[in-house]
Formats: C-alpha cells, sequence, structure tokens
C-alpha cells in the first residue's frame, strides 16, 4: 500500500482519515498483534533451531518447539494484559481525580481551560468562549482531552490486547515449529532461515503500515534480529550437542 495520499485546498484529502484512527481499540489490537507474531516468530525459530544444533531428533525438537510456544504464548498474553490494564488503571484514576476537581471548583477549571486554548494560539477571549462551550457540553471530556489525551469513551481495552497478542505469538511460533518438525533433516535448516526471513519482513512491513513509518527500515530490523536469534541459538546448541554425544 502506498503512503496516505495528501490532498490540496482545490481536492482536499487528509492523511489520518485513512487510517482507521478513530477506533482505537482495534488498532490497540492490532499494534499488540503485530509485535506478538513477530516474537512468535524469532523467540520458536530461536528454540528450533538451537534444539536441532544440538540434536537431530524431531521428538526432541517438537518437544522444546511446543513448550516455547505454549510458554511464550500465555507469556505475551499475560504481559499484555497486566501492562495494558494498568494503562486503563491509570486513565481511570485521572478521570476520576479530574470529575471530583470539576465538581469542587468548576469555575477554576473553567478559568483553567480557557487558560490551556490561549496557550495554544488562540486569543483571551475566544479562549473563554470555547472553555465555556466545551464546559457546558462535556467538562470532563473537554479536560481530559486538552489535559491527558484521554477519551473518556474510548478507554483502552486489556482483552483485546491479550488475545491478540497471545493468538498472534501462537501463529508467528507455528511457522518456525512446522518447518523444522516437517520438513527433511538435510534441508530443515535452510527452509526454516527461509521463512523466518520472510515472515517477519511480513510482520515489520504491517508494523510500519500502521505506525506510518518507513518501511524497509522496519523490515530491515525485524529480519536482521530474527537472523541473529536464530544464529547465535543454532551456534550455541551445535557445541553443546556434540559435547552431551
Amino acid at each position: 500500500m502506498s503512503s496516505p495520499e495528501i490532498g490540496t485546498d482545490s481536492d482536499p484529502q487528509h492523511w489520518h482519515e485513512q487510517t482507521d484512527a478513530g477506533n482505537g481499540n482495534r488498532l490497540n489490537a492490532l499494534r499488540a498483534a503485530v509485535p506478538g507474531a513477530n516474537d512468535g516468530i524469532v523467540s520458536t525459530a530461536g528454540i528450533v533451531m538451537g534444539v536441532a544444533g544440538a540434536t537431530s531428533d524431531r521428538t526432541t525438537i517438537l518437544i522444546a518447539g511446543v513448550a516455547g510456544l505454549v510458554a511464550g504464548a500465555m507469556s505475551m498474553g499475560t504481559g499484555e494484559y497486566v501492562s495494558v490494564s494498568t494503562q486503563r488503571d491509570s486513565e481511570k484514576s485521572i478521570l476520576r481525580l479530574e470529575a471530583e476537581e470539576l465538581e469542587a471548583m468548576p469555575e477554576t477549571e473553567q478559568r483553567e481551560l480557557a487558560k490551556m486554548y490561549e496557550e495554544k494560539g488562540l486569543d483571551a477571549a475566544l479562549a473563554e468562549q470555547v472553555a465555556a462551550q466545551l464546559t457546558a457540553h462535556d467538562a470532563l471530556a473537554a479536560h481530559a482531552d486538552i489535559e491527558f489525551g484521554i477519551d473518556p469513551d474510548e478507554l483502552t481495552n486489556p482483552r483485546h490486547a491479550a488475545w491478540a497478542s497471545m493468538i498472534a505469538f501462537t501463529l508467528g511460533a507455528l511457522l518456525p515449529l512446522l518447518c523444522v518438525v516437517l520438513v527433511p533433516a538435510d534441508a530443515r535448516i535452510v527452509i526454516t532461515v527461509l521463512a523466518v526471513v520472510l515472515a517477519p519482513a511480513l510482520t515489520g512491513f504491517v508494523s510500519a503500515r500502521l505506525s506510518l513509518s518507513p518501511r524497509l527500515r522496519a523490515i530491515l530490523r525485524n529480519v536482521i534480529g530474527g537472523l541473529l536469534a536464530m544464529g547465535v541459538t543454532y551456534l550455541i546448541g551445535s557445541p553443546v550437542g556434540m559435547g552431551i554425544g
């Protein structure tokens, strides 16, 4: 997909209207899923490549890979849930305290709101008018937005992020696991490396697209990280396997 189009005054097009930026929880889940998939690919590839460096026994590799998949998926899901829950709790606390301030000192809060808009470039009279209208409409939403960047009607959802991360990790982990287990032993390493090059390239592309950042940089970062993880674990596993053997 090409970069979002920027229009002109005669043909208005706004880049942010092309990004679904209003659906915060869906984007939150997507952003949790992309690193989850990438972690599943890279970490599981590192495990199975490390074990493959130590032994060619298919059952041993499968057990190690499945254990890594399950542990990683649970860890990713739990970690994402705890992280986003903490953020949500913080948002709720901020909204509660702000609501208490609005109830205890509404005039002071309205003057504070006007001052913030004045600092953003409005003249004093217009800033007071805007603050008065926003306060009459929804004082809490107005303060939450300008002071903290919070939308009271769309707080972050930890369940969405946790499930997205867990499922994405599992799907990502299946790729190197299946490659190592199903591919014949003489082609196992080459096929797994190729798969793990292509898959992180895809997750890098998706993450760059979601964040509107340079795609080549994100792709290279993911691919190099994946190759490094596999290379290091394989080099460690090989001498360990020879020593045990």
